[in-house]
């Protein structure tokens, strides 16, 4: 079973898009406001662009057409000619696609949308879909099948949902079946809807009462039953590493396994199609399986995918994979012993970050890719521009400054975009880094990127085509930075919270860190002299930075404090003018901790420092500008 990880960062700048005067006056359409799951305190859905890595996949092939699960959405291609798919459409759903079924006869999609529930769309004008109407189900719906006037949902840990879908534009629960695993897929075959159930393997479940349907068999598979199709008195099952089994169900109150092929990779999907099955092999792509003899099935061919094949549909000689973050594949099966690709149709990678500017929303994703979304309608968003840039793992951060934008490319460093012509992103420069470039922040003429095991690293991008390194410094695990005046705050993954003096980007100088307590920080944010971390297993821990034009508050004071001696061996000498007395003062060491405490009642000079012991030190007095100190010896 393969688990993906997505972290997320978010910028913006103050130039967000005004929204329409009926989002203004708080009225939504039913359509955006489908699931008060989703809405929250004073928080409200507006729109999205949810498209991403692709999970299901379904067709129609009257109308050579296929339907593409993306991400949160659907692309409705034009398949006539496989070797080139044209999108002509899509659908936006609230949740991630994880199953479709296409009803021809009255050219409907029906969606499992996992965290919401079914969709129903009405298909018939390609170009521009309608959605009919929805049915939140409790748990996440993976798979659905259609008989009738019925829709049947493989709802994860929820069992077998069945949903009256007689009035498409309210659709309402009648009767579930709870199944004592994971449901992922299902199969209507007469009265009996098929369920793969993960770890339970084969359910089979009498739908004769529709409102009442109850577990009537089942056949336990050696693996992780992921997805199940039926033809005659088979029920062919894609077993997760366990592969392909055959379950003889002629007798549905007692199916039991007549035989197994098997298969190299992990096995998410099945279809069949005649004599053949074809297996949606996770990382093994397509794999094709005679069945002529359900007893003894045997591979006779493959095409491998350069993703992971996630689900499969078939139409005449084409198979149409739904391969993960490499989108859709068009396979010619037209000699089964033989199958090669003959088209595709990309799809978005996960997105990793998202930086806003003005009309526009500019997203990396995994696999390499700036991407372009016009926000300008918040309620619909489009992508009008995209840009590849080098790297083998792709995009993970990026940070805006005027007409560019900054990309940190994991292997392949920093990579620089125009970003003048919104329709038209082109990359102009890069520096590569000696590590995995996690992090970017902008100030000026630098980027400052956060790069893993080769620490913090300082980077000229005063000419944007060809932005070169001046220094760097070297912390342990650099994760994340952040900027406000002249301090860097790195995130060190497992070495706390590190803060480095910018004010010479030539030559940074850390000045600052934190020991956190959590097993390790990821991210880093700033607000006035106020630092929020986000410290794993130990939650948010907030930190004040205490060290000269850090703070807001005194930004903008006269600087009052002052120490005759920034360097010293014995003893220094601080005077303070203009503050209410009496005052405290007190005398920091790098971590923050308080290790000299002093009562100022006039504006004659204390003695601060002879028994700290050698080392960098911060002077504070409540309302003024911190102030440096070294003690040499």
């Amino acid at each position: 079973m393969y688990i993906f990880l997505l972290f997320l960062n978010v910028s913006f700048t103050n130039n967000t898009p005004e929204l329409s005067s009926a989002f203004r006056a708080g009225e939504l359409s039913p359509e955006v406001c489908s699931s008060e799951r989703y809405d929250s305190l004073n928080m409200r859905f507006v729109g999205n662009w949810p498209f991403g890595p692709s999970y299901a996949t379904e067709v129609d092939s009257a109308r050579n057409l296929a339907f593409c699960g993306s991400g949160g959405g659907v692309y409705i291609l034009d398949v006539s000619d496989p070797s080139n798919p044209v999108k002509l459409s899509d659908i936006r759903t609230r949740g991630v696609v994880r199953g479709l079924f296409y009803e021809s006869s009255n050219e409907r999609l029906y969606i499992a949308a996992q965290d919401n529930g079914l969709e129903i769309w009405n298909v018939s004008d390609s170009g521009n879909p309608e959605r009919l109407g929805s049915c939140d189900t409790p748990g996440e719906a993976r798979g659905v099948a259609v008989s009738g006037s019925y829709a049947y949902v493989a709802d994860a840990d929820s069992g077998l949902r069945v949903i009256d879908i007689s009035t498409p534009e309210d659709p309402s629960e009648v009767g579930f079946c709870d199944t004592p695993n994971f449901a992922q897929g299902v199969a209507v075959s007469g009265s009996y809807a098929y369920v793969a159930n993960g770890s339970s393997g084969l359910r089979v479940i009498d739908i004769s009462t529709p409102s009442s349907p109850s577990d009537v068999g089942l056949c336990v598979t050696p693996g992780w039953a992921q997805g199940v199709a039926v033809s005659g008195s088979y029920a062919y099952v894609a077993d997760g590493d366990a592969s392909l089994r055959v379950i003889d169900i002629s007798t549905p109150s007692s199916p039991s396994e007549v035989g197994f092929c098997v298969t190299p990779g992990y096995a998410q999907g099945v279809a069949i199609s005649g004599s053949y099955a074809y297996v949606a092999d996770a990382n093994s792509g397509l794999r094709v399986i005679d069945i002529s003899t359900p007893s003894s099935p045997s591979e006779v061919g493959f095409c491998d995918t350069p993703g992971q094949a996630q689900d499969v549909a078939v139409s005449g000689n084409y198979a149409f994979v739904a391969d993960g973050a490499e989108g859709l594949r068009v396979i010619d099966i037209s000699t089964p012993e033989d199958p090669d690709e003959v088209g595709s149709c990309d799809t978005p990678h996960w997105v990793w970050d998202v930086a806003v500017s003005g009309n526009y929303a500019f997203v990396v994703d995994y696999d390499a890719a700036f991407r372009v979304i016009d926000i300008s309608t918040p309620e619909y968003p489009e992508e009008v521009g995209s840009c590849v840039t080098t790297g083998f793992t792709g995009g993970i951060c990026v940070a805006l400054s005027g007409s560019y934008a900054y990309v940190t490319n994991a292997d392949s460093g920093l990579r620089v975009i125009d970003i003048s012509t919104p329709e038209d992103p082109e990359e102009v420069g890069s520096c590569v880094t000696p590590g995995e470039a996690r992090d970017v922040a902008v100030s000026g003429n630098y980027a400052f990127v956060a790069d893993e095991n080769y620490g913090f690293r300082v980077i000229d991008i005063s000419t944007p085509g060809d932005p070169s390194e001046v220094w760097s410094y070297a912390t342990p695990d650099a994760w994340d930075v952040a900027i406000y005046g002249n301090y860097a705050y790195v995130a060190d993954l497992y070495y706390g919270l590190r803060v480095i003096d910018i004010s010479t980007p030539e030559d940074p100088e850390e000045v600052g860190s934190f020991e956190t307590p959590g097993s390790y920080i990821r991210s880093v944010a700033i607000s006035g002299s106020y630092v929020f971390v986000a410290n794993n297993e130990a939650g948010l821990q907030i930190y004040q930075n205490l060290l000269p034009g850090g703070s807001e508050e005194s930004s903008n004071k006269e600087q009052v404090l002052k120490v005759t001696q920034n360097l010293f061996m014995g003893a220094a000498e601080v005077q303070v003018d203009g503050a209410n007395l009496p005052a405290v003062l007190d005398v920091y060491d790098v971590t923050g901790r308080i290790m000299e405490k002093k009562i100022i009642y006039n504006s004659s000079s204390v003695e601060i420092g002879a028994n700290l012991k050698p080392g960098i030190y911060f002077v504070k007095v409540k309302g003024l500008n911190p102030v440096k100190i070294l003690k040499l010896k």
